[in-house]
């Protein structure tokens, strides 16, 4: 008998009039979907607006309203408000524009350099050293237990045998 967690559940759908044509009584050629991104041959747009698809920096969604804001008590002209966001919002676009022009280049290409030196540590240098040990290691097994067994065990089994003889009785006075 098959246990229910194995069972799996399967929608039929019956309902093929509409995917006919009535007229010439054959079925109709549904489009298929496009592929996705990664396997098209032509690049998309969409795929070069994403710059942070798995959130690194979503903390550096910073807003005008996140670090400037004015109590109900106390307001300034409503000209000088609005024109106080749009200098904080076009000065730090341009900023980083201008700064990311200067130094993403040059810090793109340490960063790479700096990827590249760690992966190289770890394939030439790392890696090896791990495989050493971890084919050393049954050997180095072999002789502790050789050592334990010869050296620890029969200490330890004496010490017991000396200790079993030892009764402690309690009793209320």
């Amino acid at each position: 008998m098959m246990r229910d967690e194995y069972l799996v559940e399967c929608n039929i759908d019956d309902d093929d009039e509409d995917d006919y044509d009535e007229d010439y009584d054959v079925k109709k050629i549904q489009p298929s979907p496009p592929p996705p991104p990664q396997f098209s041959s032509t690049p998309s747009l969409a795929h070069v607006e994403i710059r942070d698809p798995c959130g690194v920096n979503k903390h550096l969604k910073v807003e005008f309203s996140d670090v400037l804001a004015e109590p109900e008590s106390t307001h300034s002209y409503d000209r000088v408000w609005v024109y106080s966001g749009i200098a904080f919002e076009s000065t730090r676009l341009w900023v980083y524009r201008c700064l990311t022009a200067l130094c993403a280049v040059p810090l793109s290409c340490l960063c790479g350099c700096l990827f590249a030196l760690l992966a190289c540590m770890h394939i030439w240098c790392v890696m090896p050293c791990i495989q050493v040990c971890h084919t050393c290691l049954p050997c180095v097994r072999s002789l502790w237990m050789s050592v334990v067994n010869i050296f620890i065990t029969p200490f330890c089994t004496s010490v017991a045998r000396c200790c079993s003889g030892i009764y402690v009785m309690v009793s209320k006075e």
